[in-house]
């Protein structure tokens, strides 16, 4: 679909597995909150090992059943739409690295979309 083709801003925003919103998952939360603001997609990446601003290293541990893991959420979309999602956002996580990136769709294939 040719709406989605062009200039764009990729958003990432770094969050663990252990945070929480209202007693749930927070990616799952922002998530479910991009989808009913009308983003056109969001993905959740799960890393395997990181650091950030604590410089605690958070690694898998197949012996462990409580983990702590890196997690990326990230969204294509207008900037317009993006920066409505963070406004809203701001109110749900408490502890995040958020990054804003420009990036260029060159392709959008899907079969309800005619691609």
């Amino acid at each position: 679909m040719k709406r989605f083709l062009g200039s764009r801003k990729r958003l990432r925003i770094y969050i663990a597995t252990d945070d929480r919103y209202d007693g749930k998952p927070l990616w799952e939360h922002l998530l479910t909150q991009a989808q009913k603001m009308g983003l056109g997609g969001a993905t959740v990446y799960k890393a395997v090992a990181g650091f950030g601003a604590h410089s605690e290293v958070q690694a898998f541990n197949v012996w462990s059943l409580n983990q702590t893991l890196p997690l990326v959420v990230e969204v294509i979309e207008e900037e317009s739409k993006i920066r409505d999602f963070l406004h809203a956002a701001d109110d749900w996580v408490e502890e995040a690295f958020v990054t804003l990136e420009d990036v260029e769709v060159i392709a959008y294939k899907h079969p309800k979309h005619g691609g």
